[in-house]
């Protein structure tokens, strides 16, 4: 979240400033810390009208604050405290469309404190409440998510000019009110925690709500379809899930309350997450936990459950390592190609739960299967003129006992040729992707890496750990060669490559 930028016409200028057409001409003239002006960034050159000038709002705004001849015209938290001061009290908590928020009744008027970082909440919601003619509240705060010197860091707007936001300090919301002000944890910043919250009782303990992820986790290993293999990894992940949600709330309780017990900030934690039941015992990762979890999550993605199409989602984006696929791939469905060569021995089948990740969104021809490898494929629909796709992911290894690696074909990613005449996408783990080029700098050193071994060994399980100083050297400028689509490599090609240093750069 930031500080949203309002731009604001001469006349707009002169109606905050309350200035004549000469006052305005007057004022950088008088004041040298004016804002200047600029072209309006948001005309379009083909207006008739010609750009015009505006002037940034927020600059403009606290320039008036800090200004004695302008500070009644500017922003309300930007100007000096009041000299008389009486304590402020706290109004209490108010549900509002921006989210929770607490009134506190102040020197000034009644300072709104809203408790989120939505992007342009505190303009909004001061909109609102200028649109009903609030005159008790005089401006709103929203959270801006990091910390600032004085306590966590504010965006404010005030309904007077509700437009307008600026970033407001903490500390001096706080000297207004006069006590230190609640601040909750992302998570426990909700309706029914925050209303609970009352100046001088201690911080209310809640618990951490659960996410989208967990939820569909646990709602499938409910499902008494699956194995017991199967339900174990989804509780587990499930739980690392929960784990981490909780960890990211207790991480920023320490942050936020350090920064304030170091900084003296006049800031209190008002809510707690439950630390009884924090943190749940999961699987510790090694070969022997990830075997069993890897064969769970194998019955998963091949299950055709709809519990098993959701889970399969989750965990391609949270631990795709646990499933039996690598990176996801498209090329064109083109005759003559190499991926046509490979598509030849696909066998037509139902769709699991990975075909259907897959296909997400996707416009379906056919689903299909690797008799070799095991791999879910998809064919689209012709799209138009760029015709249909094949849709994949690689694999992590190729199959054992099937000849020498013959060649590499590059063709939307790299193809491996093997002494036997099969063709596959070359193996890849979830996390890389082959390419071949310059890559604007960046060079294809996976690529070279997977090639490199299954130069010596077709069948090895592919690892990419440290390709970037493990990639032969040769290899490497080899693929970083702008090579057309459907380039054939040779093995004496690529084994020549592995053997030759690169050419000095220039």
């Amino acid at each position: 979240m930031g500080v949203g930028t309002t731009y604001l016409s001469k006349t707009e200028v002169q109606d905050l400033l309350k200035v004549s057409s000469f006052g305005m001409w007057r004022l950088p003239r008088q004041h040298k810390d004016f804002p200047a002006s600029e072209e309006n960034p948001h005309h379009r050159s083909y207006d008739p009208e010609p750009a015009g000038q505006v002037w940034d709002g927020t600059a403009l705004y606290l320039w008036a604050a800090g200004t004695p001849e302008f500070r009644h015209r500017g922003a309300l938290l930007a100007r000096p405290l009041p000299g008389q001061r009486q304590a402020g009290r706290h109004l209490g908590y108010r549900d509002t469309p921006h989210g929770p928020a607490t009134d506190w009744h102040t020197g000034i008027g009644v300072i709104r404190m809203l408790h989120t970082t939505d992007s342009g909440a505190a303009s909004s919601a001061a909109i609102d409440l200028a649109a009903e003619f609030n005159r008790e509240i005089v401006t709103v705060c929203a959270l801006f998510g990091d910390i600032g010197f004085t306590g966590p860091a504010l965006v404010a707007a005030d309904t007077a000019q509700p437009r307008i936001e600026y970033e407001a300090r903490w500390g001096h919301v706080a000297d207004l009110v006069g006590q230190p002000l609640p601040w909750w944890p992302g998570l426990l910043r909700r309706p029914e925690v925050v209303r609970q919250w009352q100046p001088g009782v201690a911080a209310v303990v809640a618990d951490v709500p659960a996410e989208q992820r967990e939820t569909t986790l646990r709602k499938a290993a409910r499902n008494p379809a699956f194995t017991a293999a199967a339900r174990t990894a989804l509780t587990n992940m499930a739980d690392q899930i929960r784990n981490q949600r909780v960890e990211d709330v207790a991480s920023d309780i320490q942050i936020f309350g350090d920064h304030a017990a170091r900084h003296q900030t006049r800031m209190v934690i008002a809510a707690r997450h439950d630390e009884t039941a924090h943190p749940i015992d999961v699987l510790e990762e090694d070969d022997d936990v990830d075997d069993v979890l890897a064969t769970g999550w194998r019955e998963i993605a091949t299950g055709t459950q709809p519990d098993a199409v959701a889970a399969t989602d989750v965990a391609l984006g949270y631990h795709p390592g646990l499933l039996p696929y690598g990176h996801f791939t498209d090329v064109r469905a083109k005759e003559g190609t190499i991926a046509e060569r490979w598509s030849r021995r696909l066998t037509m089948c139902d769709p699991t739960a990975a075909h259907a990740t897959l296909a997400e969104g996707k416009q379906v021809e056919a689903f299909f299967v690797d008799p070799l490898t095991d791999m879910p494929v998809v064919r689209t629909r012709n799209d138009g003129d760029k015709g249909p796709k094949w849709l994949f992911y690689a694999p992590l290894a190729l199959p054992a006992g099937r000849g020498e690696l013959a060649s590499a074909v590059l063709y939307g990613t790299v193809w491996i040729t093997t002494t036997d005449g099969q063709v596959h996408p070359a193996p890849c783990t979830p996390g890389d992707h082959l390419w071949w080029g310059d890559g604007w700098g960046d060079r294809p050193t996976e690529a070279a890496h997977v090639v490199n071994q299954l130069l010596d060994d077709p069948a090895r399980p592919i690892s990419l750990t440290d390709h970037w100083s493990k990639a032969p050297a040769g290899l490497t400028a080899l693929f970083n060669e702008e090579h057309k689509q459907g380039t054939e490599l040779t093995r004496a090609t690529l084994l020549h490559a592995r053997m030759t240093p690169p050419a000095p750069r220039r």
